[in-house]
């Protein structure tokens, strides 16, 4: 059973959702909201209490300010607002992409409040050699949304993050099948302008990391050798002194092989002494 509730944060109201029983684990995104990870999260729920939200702005999340940037720090805070409410003094933490990105900045911020940090391919471009090459593809990504609408801009950043978007007649990427929502366009809208740069340009506080209470774990994917999170990750990692842990799956391999992504998760967890490669 899933159970949605609201929570009132400075400046928006969180949409969330929890569901099984068991240990505490957050499970986020950013910008993907609470929904797309539902099938990780049924498949989790068996032996956890797994909470799941739409990122501020994100979906059900709404903003006293539309206009207001989305950060790594306030989204941080936004969490560490959910465990109070839930009553939890802390959790385990699995963030995806931005939502692990997130995760990074709320282990710095808030020292306890996550026992373990599972950090699965944050877009950290900062850590990057080329990062003045990718500080501007992020900048015409932006420009691109602003020009050209958010169909163009997704093209531009699946390509630019390795994605085999395909191509046109006239040899141009074509953007993936489906029709998006009226909400998957606000969604998008509110990513380009107000969220990416801050999410990409975030850099973590490593001494804050590797000298807190945290266990952290940077995870990869299986098939991920090709996307621009695969550096970032391993650059991550070798920053913390660990060695990443494969998932499976690519970025998003969540949403493909839920029960499997689930079954690693799970084992990741249970795994407290870990700090190297974990083998099945």
């Amino acid at each position: 059973m899933t159970t949605s509730r609201t929570l009132t944060v400075p400046g928006a109201r969180l949409y969330y959702e929890v569901r099984g029983a068991g240990p505490l684990l957050l499970v986020m995104g950013a910008p993907m909201a609470a929904q797309e990870f539902a099938p990780l999260a049924d498949a989790l729920a068996s032996d956890h209490t797994v909470v799941t939200h739409d990122p501020r702005g994100i979906s059900g999340s709404i903003l006293d300010d539309p206009e207001q940037d989305s950060t790594p720090e306030l989204r941080a805070d936004d969490v560490v607002a959910l465990l109070d409410a839930l009553g939890a003094e802390s959790a385990d933490v699995f963030g995806s992409s931005g939502g692990a990105v997130t995760g990074l900045a709320l282990a710095a911020r808030h020292p306890g409040r996550v026992r373990t940090l599972v950090a699965h391919e944050p877009p950290l471009l900062e850590l990057l050699p080329d990062v003045a090459e990718q500080r501007a593809a992020t900048d015409g990504i932006i420009e691109t949304f602003h020009r050209e609408g958010v169909g163009a801009a997704w093209v531009k950043f699946m390509v630019n993050a390795g994605f085999d978007v395909g191509d046109g007649a006239d040899g141009a990427p074509t953007p993936p099948p489906g029709e998006p929502s009226e909400q998957d366009l606000a969604n998008s809208a509110r990513f380009f302008a107000h969220e990416l740069r801050g999410t990409t340009r975030y850099v973590p506080d490593i001494p804050a990391l590797t000298g807190g209470p945290t266990r952290l774990v940077v995870g990869v994917g299986a098939a991920s050798a090709g996307l621009l999170t695969y550096p970032t990750s391993t650059a991550l990692a070798e920053l913390l002194g660990t060695a990443p842990v494969e998932f499976p799956g690519d970025h998003g391999g969540f949403l493909g092989q839920p029960k499997e992504f689930a079954e690693t998760l799970r084992q990741v967890l249970r795994d407290e002494g870990a700090n190297g490669p974990f083998t099945r």
